[in-house]
């Protein structure tokens, strides 16, 4: 693997640097991680700033191609734009991948699950708008935005693993990993429900909602959200945390452990000031831009916990030989001991 992993060493790096279509499958599935990113906090601005009914058509922004002069169907058309150059980017990718065989196995999977997923998000989009931006569709949206963010950022990390180390989401992290994923992604969304239901000031204080006087469903809707907190936040926690504390140098997952940690940090602080000042918009806009850095964050870090290191595969088939030779050594022992 590329990153430095440890176990690697000059091993990892034998077959020599990667060919020119490899590199140009890194350089793609990382420039779509970033673009994908700066899509979701492009969409989280435009519905703070309540751009999202901007454009009332779809696709054009009331029948026009170009950018639009006024504030709000600018944002919208901004993010359609920005929306378009992504699904670009994912084709691309997906096609590159596909072409270039075996030397892209483990990019392909989680590149053509990313054209599905920005096809349906597509989709949603459309619905979104024609539903004049109800709820439940914008949680929907966001929620499936997420998921893509999650398949790109795997999709990146992917792209440096070596074809002839073995690398399996499905089996290698642990129950743990997906347990803390699944917990996060219940905040986010449990987050996007209280935006999207126009709870965001419903509690003005932390961390129980004293004197608010709104009402009684979207105070039950944010104290919701900040049980999810408690809980999901915990569990990415004690996940990133067991990865630390298994020694030796830091590598590129443990960096990223690292960085895990001070983001779900900062995401929590930012989101106390957000309830207690109200829910501005520029602190609402922050709190989603850390929240999806942090999912970003994660899904790496678990795309890195499911590489099988050289290092540890040769000591795993070692201990197996070893177990094998010693029980009749063992046996032998306990015979002339007897005798």
């Amino acid at each position: 693997m590329h990153l430095n992993q440890p176990g690697t060493g000059g091993a990892g790096r034998s077959a020599g640097r990667p060919d020119t279509g490899v590199r140009w499958i890194q350089a793609l599935s990382v420039a779509t991680a970033v673009a994908t990113y700066f899509l979701i906090v492009l969409g989280s601005t435009v519905r703070v700033t309540e751009s999202g009914m901007g454009c009332p058509g779809w696709p054009l922004c009331s029948g026009q191609v170009g950018p639009i002069g006024r504030f709000h169907p600018l944002m919208e058309q901004s993010h359609r734009y920005l929306a378009s150059i992504v699904t670009i980017l994912v084709l691309a990718l997906a096609v590159l991948a596909w072409r270039k065989g075996t030397r892209a196995r483990h990019v392909r999977v989680p590149a053509l699950v990313s054209v599905g997923v920005i096809a349906v998000q597509v989709v949603l989009g459309a619905v979104t708008v024609i539903t004049h931006n109800a709820p439940a569709t914008v949680a929907l949206h966001l929620a499936v935005a997420l998921l893509f963010l999650g398949c790109v950022t795997v999709t990146a990390v992917a792209s440096f693993i070596e074809p002839e180390e073995s690398w399996s989401l499905l089996h290698r992290p642990g129950p743990l990993a997906w347990v803390a994923v699944a917990g996060l992604f219940l905040v986010l969304v449990s987050g996007s429900l209280v935006v999207d239901g126009g709870a965001q000031a419903a509690c003005e204080s932390f961390p129980l909602c004293t004197g608010s006087s709104a009402s009684g469903g979207l105070i039950a809707l944010q104290l919701a959200h900040r049980s999810m907190v408690l809980i999901g936040g915990t569990l990415v926690v004690v996940y990133l945390v067991t990865l630390l504390r298994k020694g030796g140098a830091l590598d590129a997952k443990q960096v990223l452990a690292l960085i895990g940690l001070v983001l779900l940090g900062a995401q929590v602080t930012v989101g106390i000031f957000n309830a207690l000042l109200g829910a501005p918009e520029g602190v609402a806009d922050l709190h989603l831009a850390l929240a999806s850095a942090l999912w970003s964050v994660v899904a790496a870090v678990v795309a890195l916990d499911s590489v099988v290191r050289r290092g540890d595969a040769a000591l795993g088939g070692a201990s197996g030989t070893e177990g094998m030779t010693s029980q009749p050594d063992r046996l032998r022992s306990t015979v002339e001991h007897l005798g």
